[in-house]
């Protein structure tokens, strides 16, 4: 008989650079806005966890990754902006956002901003030291840890 597929099968990964002050801030505000009940089975964890080498196999590179990535149960993966947009609804602003991205031009714009702050984080926010990597992982709420 097949064993049925464990929670952590069925969850989302978002996949953040654990050592940007940026993205390590981002993180802790999901987790004190509860944002994780918000858009369901998404857990975020720390791009050079070995759960994220394991989660992305040989699509992982050595380093600090250019974008955020977003991985999905059935393997498919969405990175940069696209790692965020299936969020939205689920964030407090996040269905104005939505709908203002559906206007012309706003998109691309927004595109061209993400990948500008990406390419230039450590510069304009600076670095942290990388945790912990037994802690890197953040459990969803709903999941035994």
């Amino acid at each position: 008989m097949a064993e049925p597929p464990s929670k952590h099968s069925q969850e989302c990964l978002l996949l953040y650079d654990g050592q940007c002050r940026l993205c390590v801030t981002a993180k802790r505000g999901l987790e004190q806005l509860g944002a994780e009940h918000a858009v369901g089975d998404v857990r975020l964890i720390a791009y050079q966890s070995e759960e994220a080498k394991q989660a992305l196999g040989d699509r992982h590179r050595p380093g600090r990754p250019e974008v955020a990535f977003l991985l999905y149960p059935d393997g498919r993966m969405a990175g940069g902006l696209d790692a965020f947009l299936p969020l939205l609804p689920g964030l407090k602003g996040g269905r104005l956002i939505a709908l203002l991205l559906k206007f012309p031009l706003v998109k691309p714009l927004a595109y061209a901003l993400y990948w500008v702050i990406a390419r230039y984080r450590y510069s304009l926010f600076g670095e942290v030291p990388l945790e912990n990597p037994e802690n890197l992982a953040v459990p969803h709420p709903k999941s035994p840890r």
